[in-house]
């Protein structure tokens, strides 16, 4: 499945008509965070396809425009918290970035582990219902120690780690990591995830799970297994290690 995804920068080739022409094909977009709600509300009024977004640490918290305020764009998915499936696909998200000030859409580790907690249920339900958890999680903030930064605001999340290791999605799709020189990594493969930081916009080839695309293919050249792991012992207790332990962890 051909997907445009953005993050971070508004491209000015893509708020403009030709937009329709350059990306007929794809068949969904999906927005990793910190763009305007006009610019989304563009592309899904131009290209007429399904948009899934997740809110960035500068989104806005209400937006002004001619139609008068609102909180979200019009037109768009949320996926945060969410688990949604879009012809065959299944996509997950989290928003926001670690918390660095009073900001909205701030979070500290230990209230996203909590945040992923609560998506638990609905990837078990996808297990038994589907035979796998998730294909794509799309995130604002990168994972601990995978093309983040040192500096608080640009450290990725811990807990997107053991997310990674414990549900081996194909793909993570993320932002929030501004990409200003050709020597900052924008893909590479945590475990068994290929890990794609999409600022400004990248176009791609999503596959599920199991699928043999072009795209899946590769993944599978990477020792993918076609079904979902079981469960191991210790699989609660792990998701809840101290900040300590999860510190230790990233070293290794």
């Amino acid at each position: 499945m051909k997907a445009l995804v953005i993050s971070d920068k508004v491209i000015e080739g893509l708020y403009s008509p030709a937009v329709r022409q350059r990306f007929a094909e794809v068949e969904l977009v999906i927005s990793c965070g910190d763009l305007p709600y006009y610019y989304l509300e563009y592309l899904i009024s131009t290209l007429d396809k399904p948009l899934f977004s997740v809110r960035g640490n500068h989104a806005s918290v209400v937006e002004y425009g001619s139609h008068g305020e609102r909180t979200e764009p019009w037109g768009a998915i949320d996926l945060d918290q969410s688990v949604v499936e879009c012809n065959g696909l299944i996509l997950a998200g989290f928003e926001g970035s670690m918390r660095y000030n009073e900001g909205p859409f701030q979070y500290s580790d230990q209230e996203m582990r909590w945040r992923v907690a609560q998506m638990l249920p609905q990837l078990f339900l996808n297990r038994a219902l589907r035979g796998r958890y998730l294909d794509v999680l799309v995130t604002h903030a990168p994972p601990r120690g995978v093309q983040d930064q040192p500096d608080r605001c640009h450290t990725g999340f811990q807990v997107f780690r053991w997310f990674l290791q414990r549900f081996e999605p194909r793909y993570m799709l993320h932002g929030h990591i501004h990409v200003y020189h050709p020597n900052i990594v924008t893909r590479s493969l945590f475990h068994k995830t290929e890990v794609i930081n999409c600022y400004g916009y990248r176009e791609l080839e999503l596959c599920p799970i199991g699928s043999s695309g072009r795209e899946g293919r590769k993944q599978e050249e990477h020792g993918r297994s076609a079904r979902p792991r079981r469960l191991r012992e210790g699989y609660v207790e792990g998701f809840l290690e101290s900040d300590s332990q999860l510190a230790d962890e990233t070293q290794q």
